[in-house]
């Protein structure tokens, strides 16, 4: 093996190891022990910034428990809604993927694939609380989690008492242009208006008999809380297949697994 391919094949074990060393299912993590070190005050928010890619954890693919996972090319555009957990005193210190400190009372969090750094708007969507975070490790590597909040990120977001909830994380990319309201994004929003619901989306069609049978299969297999939404505000109109409303992440982690069990595996979190 040439040299340059052997220092290649090294550096891509190397970034391996430093990935597959972050991955936990966190036992015995936690906030911290009451100390004169806890910052009396919760940081700001990171004012996101153009950044080179670090050299470590950006792949461009990597395995962990036997699962490969490709590492995004950009962050522009990048939009999801999903299960956000959090990591503690247990990792305070640690090195995360791109080889910083892992710092708890910091304003960072894991993905899987999101190139490092990437500053993301994530928020939470039963409360509408919204931050600004800068993701500088890999994870979560467990079922159905999309983002790993830091403990300040956590406590800002309202998530700490029940461990994990369904947010929406947004990229803020500078990799075609600048964003438009860099300047606010150190700005929380307000709570939001009672009576928001979040429900699982598992099919919008264009065509009723379509979106009947995807709810008599969701209805045969015992969710029986799915229903039809006419939605006249689209053109053309659809016909959308959900399920809720959702009280917490114990039971959207419930519902996604009975639809995997039907065989359904594209669903979306929307709220109303």
């Amino acid at each position: 093996m040439p040299n340059r391919e052997r220092l290649q094949f090294v550096a891509f074990l190397l970034a391996t190891s430093l990935i597959a060393a972050c991955v936990s299912q966190r036992p015995g993590d936690g906030p911290p022990r009451a100390s004169s070190n806890v910052p009396r005050t919760l940081p700001g928010d990171p004012i996101p910034r153009r950044e080179p890619r670090s050299r470590y954890g950006n792949g461009p693919y990597y395995k962990v428990a036997g699962r490969t996972y490709r590492v995004l090319q950009s962050s522009q555009g990048y939009q999801e809604r999903g299960v956000a957990s959090w990591y503690g005193k247990k990792f305070h210190g640690r090195m995360t993927s791109n080889q910083e400190a892992y710092d708890m009372y910091a304003m960072t969090a894991a993905h899987k694939t999101l190139p490092l750094p990437t500053y993301v708007r994530v928020r939470n969507l039963k409360n509408n609380r919204s931050i600004i975070v800068r993701v500088n490790d890999r994870g979560p590597f467990v079922a159905n989690r999309l983002i790993d909040l830091s403990y300040s990120a956590a406590v800002k977001l309202d998530i700490i008492k029940d461990g994990t909830g369904l947010v929406e994380v947004t990229a803020i990319s500078f990799d075609d242009s600048p964003p438009r309201t860099v300047a606010s994004t150190n700005v929380s929003k307000p709570a939001a208006e009672p009576g928001t619901n979040i429900f699982v989306q598992v099919g919008a069609f264009g065509e009723l008999n379509n979106a009947r049978r995807r709810f008599a299969l969701l209805r045969d297999g015992g969710i029986r809380s799915a229903f039809v939404r006419k939605d006249s505000s689209s053109s053309p109109t659809l016909y959308r297949v959900r399920i809720g409303p959702i009280a917490d992440v114990t039971q959207y982690d419930s519902i996604v697994a009975e639809l995997q069990r039907l065989g359904i595996t594209e669903t979306h979190l929307v709220t109303e």
